[in-house]
């Protein structure tokens, strides 16, 4: 039965809090996340019609973030020797928002396949403050798929 969202009241407790956010990289939760972040942008070519500028969708660019504070190294040697030896290590993202007020009590769930990283922050530290990592990474978004969404 389709839901009209006009007979559905807004209220506070409807908002998803990231206090309920998960994320797995190859089937391993990681506790110690602080935030995550995943996009898909169009890259566009310029079309010109006339006197206006209009475009084209040429390709689409997959990339994230996942943001840890830091309690061990999280592989990060494995994957640098990978690197150093030439090869392209790739893994899966599983992310959920789940959080228990959601509308229809379930929540936000996706599989991205095919990831790696842009950038290995080996090591860095600011003294006096609690060591969190930025780890940027790259996803082919055809390997993005929506296992569960919240819909009205």
């Amino acid at each position: 039965m389709a839901r009209d969202s006009q007979n559905i009241a807004y209220r506070g407790n409807r908002r998803w809090s990231g206090n309920h956010g998960k994320v797995w990289l190859d089937g391993d939760l990681v506790f110690e996340i602080q935030a995550f972040e995943l996009k898909v942008t169009a890259d566009r070519d310029d079309v010109i019609i006339g006197n206006s500028k209009d475009s084209k969708i040429v390709s689409l660019t997959g990339e994230g973030t996942i943001t840890i504070k830091n309690v061990f190294d999280r592989g990060f040697n494995n994957y640098l020797e990978e690197l150093k030896a030439g090869h392209d290590p790739r893994f899966t993202i599983i992310a959920s928002l789940e959080d228990p007020d959601a509308i229809g009590g379930q929540g936000t769930r996706l599989v991205a396949d095919n990831c790696w990283l842009n950038e290995l922050n080996l090591l860095h530290f600011t003294k006096g403050e609690l060591v969190e990592t930025e780890i940027p990474f790259g996803v082919t978004p055809e390997d993005i798929t929506y296992l569960n969404t919240v819909e009205l």
